[in-house]
């Protein structure tokens, strides 16, 4: 038994430690770099000599990292949710690239709010979610294709624990499930071009996707705006447990995103990436058990997680 778990262990460090030749040749395409995950990989992949082309939303987030790192970076603005911005965006990668392709697409650029119970949202709330996390990417991704497989290159998704276990209300966990079934069908049809494409989903992290309002001011204003009769029925003391345990959830998020931007990076620059990387231990040992337990287990599980409705039966 020892010598297999030797033998194991070995093999691991050894696809860890096997990477990509010529990397400071190689062009890496990131969305989402204003902060937050996609902005720390952009400087670490810099730091390893790769070229990076960063997308960031806004001029501030593109000029202050521009600032901070070398001419191997470059930056562009871009909106994922709207078709011309990603074309300009495309076009600006293939100048760039020229013929030896991109090495590496990471799809980063995301949203996490409104979320909460689900009929205290509207269409909007959800569209403005999924627009986000998954029509972009998937528009990205299809944009380009054709670079990265001239590279035999990879695609690399960011999805979430969320898109394993739904464990909120919202567009967030429908987006990243979106993403997961995405991302497992290209993956299959890019294989025989030589694409490799990688998923990953981080548990619990703090970052600025969640913005800079308090969670108790956006449920504040959630609940604000139900008609009175969706209130009754759920009850004011409903509002005040549900607001104060997803705080305390927002609360427990782990503020150290290193083994989130390893994981990233091992996918960019590994010869043998994995289809999965789950970094976070309440990924492995909360998130991913729960999805695969019977279904009425996990709600059961789940059930003891949220309060009761003044109208529950």
């Amino acid at each position: 038994m020892a010598a297999i778990t030797d033998l194991s262990f070995m093999y691991r460090w050894f696809k860890n430690c096997n990477l990509v030749r010529n990397l400071s040749e190689k062009y890496v395409f990131i969305t989402g770099c204003d902060s937050g995950f996609g902005n720390k990989l952009a400087r670490q992949l810099v730091d390893r000599g790769m070229r990076v082309l960063a997308a960031c939303f806004t001029e501030e987030g593109a000029q202050k990292l521009q600032q901070d790192t070398s001419f191997r970076l470059q930056t562009i603005l871009l909106d994922v949710t709207k078709t011309e911005s990603i074309q300009a965006a495309a076009q600006w990668v293939r100048d760039q690239v020229g013929e030896q392709g991109l090495w590496a697409l990471v799809n980063n650029a995301g949203v996490g709010l409104p979320s909460g119970p689900n009929e205290w949202l509207t269409k909007e709330d959800f569209v403005k979610v999924i627009n986000v996390n998954l029509v972009g990417l998937i528009e990205v991704t299809l944009h380009m294709l054709p670079m990265v497989k001239k590279a035999r290159g990879r695609v690399v998704n960011m999805s979430s624990c969320g898109g394993r276990v739904a464990v909120i209300g919202g567009g967030y966990c429908v987006s990243k499930f979106g993403v997961e079934a995405f991302s497992d069908s290209i993956r299959r049809e890019l294989h025989y071009f030589g694409v490799k494409v990688c998923i990953i989903e981080p548990g619990n992290y703090r970052t600025s996707i969640l913005g800079k309002e308090s969670m108790g001011s956006r449920m504040r204003k959630l609940w604000e705006r139900l008609p009175q009769e969706t209130r009754d029925s759920y009850g004011e003391e409903y509002f005040h447990i549900y607001t104060d345990k997803l705080e305390h959830m927002m609360q427990l998020a782990e503020p150290r995103i290193r083994d989130v931007i390893n994981s990233m990076e091992h996918a960019v620059v590994s010869r043998s990436p994995r289809i999965r990387y789950s970094p976070g231990l309440d990924a492995k040992l909360l998130y991913i058990p729960l999805a695969k337990l019977p279904t009425p287990v996990t709600d059961f599980i789940l059930s003891r997680y949220l309060p009761r409705p003044a109208d529950s039966v």
